[in-house]
This record gives C-alpha cells, structure tokens and sequence, in this order.
C-alpha cells in the first residue's frame, strides 16, 4: 500500500454498529463487563480508548512499524522512551537538539542518575568514542532543531546494534512522509504529533513506533502506568488531519525550496541552513535518506545583529511569530528566547544557534505570497 493510501486508510475500519466511515469520538473513560475480566478488549481509557487505538495503528504504518503508541504530548513520548532506562544508564545524544529534549534530559532525567553526552553526530567517531558498558541508548534528531544538521541514521544504526545500543530518532521535522527511521535501522521512532501529522496547530501530542514486541510492551506498561495518554477528541483531530498529510508535505517541500533559495540569493541573509541545499552540510546524506527535504528553514542575517532579526520578526505578517512548527500555517520563530531558551547560551553557541538566529516554519499557502511578505519584512531592516 502506497503513503498515501496507508495515510487514509491504514486502521480505519467503518463503525460495526451505524457504518459511520469516519473512526468515531469514544468519549468515555470507562466501559461495561460482561462479567469481571469478560470484556470487549477496553476496560479503562487510560488504558485502552478505540479512537487512539485507530491513530496507533495507523501512524505504525507509516513509519512502516508495528506497533504505535500515542501520548498526552511530545515530551510525554520522550519520557516513556527515557523511563525505559536505569540509574546509572549513560545516553549519547546529539548536541543540536529541541530545547524541551535537553531540559527533560538534563534538570529531570540527570537527577535521577541517567548521565548524558551532548556530541556533534556528522562524525560517526564523535559517538562511538563516547560509548562505554553503561551507555543504553543513543538518541538522534535529523534534520537537527534548530541548526537542520544531518545525522545518517545508517551508519549510527550500525554502530548501535554493534554495541548492543537503542537508537531513538525524533522524527519530528522529516515526518513519515520524508523518513523512515525504523527502516534504516532505528529501534524506536518518536513525534511530535502537534507538528506535521496533526498539521493544524490545533492539537498537542507525541507518539513511538517500534517494531520490536517487547520494546512495545515495555513502553505500553509505561503509557499506562505513568498515565500521559491523549483524550480521543485530539485522535479524532489527527486521525483527520493525517488524511491529508503527503498533500501537506509535498506542498511544504516546495514552498521550502521556495523560500529557502529566495533567503540564499538576499543581501541581507548571511547563511540559510536548509538541507536541500547541495552545499549543506551531510546533504548527500540527507539525499539518500530522506524523500524530500521539508519546510523547516533556519537563516541569520549579515552583521548577525538580534536587534536586525527582532525587527524583521515584527514585520512579517504571513510568517506568524510563535513557538512551534508543522501547521498549514507559516510560522517563524527565536530559538534563543522560545523553543531553545531551557539550553545555555554557551551550550547553543558551540552548535551555531547564535541570538539572532530565526527559525521558519514555512506553510502552505501561496509562495509568492510568503517570498512578498519576506521581502517587506527585509526592507524595514
């Protein structure tokens, strides 16, 4: 089944009972026994609920997985994924990541005796020289958050499974359409639901997809024990929004290669980080990985001056300044003050996330419309 069958299709059944094609809302937190233990597979929604059990199962396949789980939010799925470690377990990160996955590893998970490495991952020596007998897990983003590096997910999937290692990557940015994980040799897939699958800026929430049956019951335990699960008027919302999520991702892609060469060819733009570039950085990689190379765009201006990017922000009308990305909707936004302002500066500096550095979320209207608005926005500067 192609993406975009799977997209529409993929754990949708019609409703046995009125033939409703559309996965009904189950609004109910519980459901009735025929005697103790004799039920219809759902006991308790936090355990079960057949609306987020349809969205499991259709955002498992496409990742191409076989098992889906889904969570009250992104960072719900990342502490699911991290509970699956120990006192003393060591995790390799990479250095370039969102803001909320450093804060979680570093003031939550580190007090509780799980140690992590922050390293540049473009070098495959860079992790490997960082594994010991306590590393577990190796965690990756590709493209990065904010500065759209590439990590070949491969080669690290490689040197994980010579380790005995979990490789987690957060799928987040390329979404299914652009990336599969778990076929290059990912162990566990995590998203950000809020972003590209929900794609309206209406709903907040995560997911893991794995592929490994154990691993699938270990985090379920998880979801149900430590109770982060998503209410299913929000898997309705994503159920629906996903229909049209390769329609989406084609259209991104195009008004990112849009926006992205219009920022190359400025005057007033010093560098533009967009993996679809053949001069980007592991763009070979990103190429032989990825499908297409998405709408997320990440650019500094000449002089690199925050007073220059605060004012270029102000005056951008259809680019909206807010946090988050991935909606039908442009967006941009400050890494420094908004999604990455949990790391230090120190730390953001050592990876290119300067003060003035702007973030685009680039949607899906009219690209001559977004290159106009860009383009009055740099002529108040």
């Amino acid at each position: 089944m192609k993406f975009g069958t799977k997209a529409i299709h993929a754990g949708i059944k019609p409703d046995p009972s009125t033939g409703a094609i559309m996965t009904p809302i189950f609004q109910t937190s519980t459901y009735v026994q025929r005697s103790p233990g004799d039920h219809q597979g759902y006991e308790y929604s936090r355990t079960q609920n057949p609306t987020r059990a349809a969205l499991q199962e259709n955002i498992a396949a496409l990742e191409n997985g076989k098992f889906g789980l889904c969570f009250s939010s992104g960072m719900a799925a990342i502490d699911a994924i991290v509970k699956l470690l120990n006192p003393g377990d060591e995790v390799i990160s990479t250095s370039d990541l969102y803001g909320g996955t450093y804060r979680i590893f570093t003031k939550v998970f580190q007090r509780f005796g799980i140690k992590f490495h922050f390293v540049p991952m473009d070098e495959l020596d860079l992790i490997a020289a960082k594994v010991n007998d306590k590393t577990k897990m190796i965690w990756v983003e590709t493209p990065t958050n904010p500065m759209m590096q590439i990590v070949d997910i491969r080669k690290v999937a490689g040197l994980a499974k010579e380790k005995g290692l979990l490789l987690a990557v957060d799928n987040t940015f390329a979404t299914p359409f652009l990336q599969n994980p778990l076929d290059l040799g990912a162990d566990i897939v995590m998203h950000s639901v809020t972003k590209y699958l929900a794609g309206h800026s209406d709903v907040v929430m995560g997911a893991i997809v794995v592929n490994d049956a154990k691993l699938a019951e270990d985090l379920a335990f998880l979801q149900n024990s430590c109770g982060g699960v998503p209410g299913p008027q929000d898997c309705f919302l994503v159920l629906r929004g996903i229909k049209t999520l390769h329609l989406r991702m084609e259209r991104h892609s195009q008004n990112g290669k849009t926006i992205a060469a219009f920022l190359k060819n400025h005057p007033k733009v010093e560098k533009v980080f967009w993996p679809g570039f053949e001069d980007h950085p592991n763009h070979r990689i990103a190429a032989s990985q990825m499908r297409d190379f998405g709408g997320m765009i990440s650019f500094t201006l000449k002089g690199d001056k925050l007073a220059d990017a605060i004012k270029l922000m102000e005056n951008l009308k259809l680019f909206s300044l807010a946090e988050s990305l991935g909606g039908v909707e442009s967006l941009c936004g400050h890494p420094a003050t908004m999604t990455h302002a949990s790391i230090p500066k120190s730390e953001r500096e050592k990876v290119g996330l300067t003060d003035s550095l702007i973030r685009l979320s680039v949607g899906i209207e009219d690209a001559e419309d977004l290159k106009n608005d860009m383009a009055t926005a740099m002529n108040a500067i």
